[in-house]
């Protein structure tokens, strides 16, 4: 008669499920099926799989990002900061997992990358819907960039409501208001479509918030927070323009945009502007 094996002899704890016949497995909790059916490289170049579950990665995590944003903002609207900044730390947790991927993807040489950049066609990372989508959750609002999603009514109805509704700063200014500090009504009553401009008003209320934080520990930690995901940002941008040139040099990007020199303008803009003003007269 054969011996009966133990648990750990067998590499299966007692007591583990193993019968899934009429229950939910881990894959398909997660559909994997689905998405580990998604990486299909089009051309037979080794690396390309590479290329394509960074990006993939990177979209997913993005999803989440959105996630979250959608999230602080309705916290805030409801005077309900505390939450939001849970949020936002986690946005900026996000942020950090991200920057790391370019430097898995700065593995992809030149030569590499030459070998399979035609497969890519018109498409590139310029055309990402949900960073747009972030992009105008923080602010930086843009009409003319909603045509290149004029193909697909689905995203660019999710673009428009974006554009059109107050981004995470416009709330938090909204809230300096709703406690008691003084901004104009330009400010409140803008039109939320347009990039946000700085406001010495509204720099002036962050900077009494900064001046007297035992007050306003509240709003002080909130404009932390801020600081933190544009600072995730800058370095999310600063590793992907690094990146494209290690790869590709100044070559126009698959999309047709200038490539790394767009990318390296992208690095002057400021989405808190008041909020690093502020730093220089404290």
């Amino acid at each position: 008669m054969a011996k009966k094996e133990s648990p750990e002899q067998t590499g299966c704890p007692e007591g583990i499920q193993t019968n899934f016949r009429n229950n939910m497995t881990y894959g398909d909790y997660l559909q994997l099926d689905q998405i580990l059916d998604a990486q299909n490289p089009l051309s037979n170049h080794h690396d390309e799989m590479l290329f394509v579950v960074i990006h993939q990665t990177s979209e997913l995590w993005m999803k989440q990002m959105i996630h979250e944003l959608q999230a602080a903002i309705q916290h805030i609207v409801s005077d309900n900061i505390a939450s939001a900044l849970k949020m936002l730390s986690r946005v900026s947790r996000i942020q950090s997992q991200v920057i790391q991927s370019w430097d898995v993807l700065s593995t992809l040489t030149p030569a590499e990358y030459i070998e399979f950049r035609n497969s890519l066609a018109q498409s590139s990372g310029f055309q990402s819907y949900q960073y747009r989508m972030i992009e105008f959750y923080l602010g930086r609002k843009s009409t003319p960039i909603l045509e290149i999603y004029s193909h697909k009514d689905e995203v660019k109805n999710m673009l428009e409501g974006a554009l059109e509704q107050p981004s995470l700063y416009d709330v938090a200014i909204q809230s300096l208001a709703k406690g008691g500090f003084h901004i104009s009504s330009a400010v409140l009553e803008r039109d939320w479509t347009k990039p946000y401009k700085a406001d010495e008003g509204v720099e002036a209320a962050w900077l009494k918030v900064y001046q007297d934080v035992n007050q306003y520990w509240i709003y002080y930690q909130l404009a932390e927070k801020l600081v933190d995901v544009e600072d995730w940002m800058q370095q999310w941008r600063f590793r992907h323009m690094k990146t494209v040139e290690r790869i590709i040099g100044f070559k126009r990007g698959t999309g047709g945009s200038p490539g790394v020199p767009y990318l390296r303008s992208t690095m002057e803009h400021s989405f808190f502007p008041e909020l690093w003003a502020l730093r220089t007269k404290l």
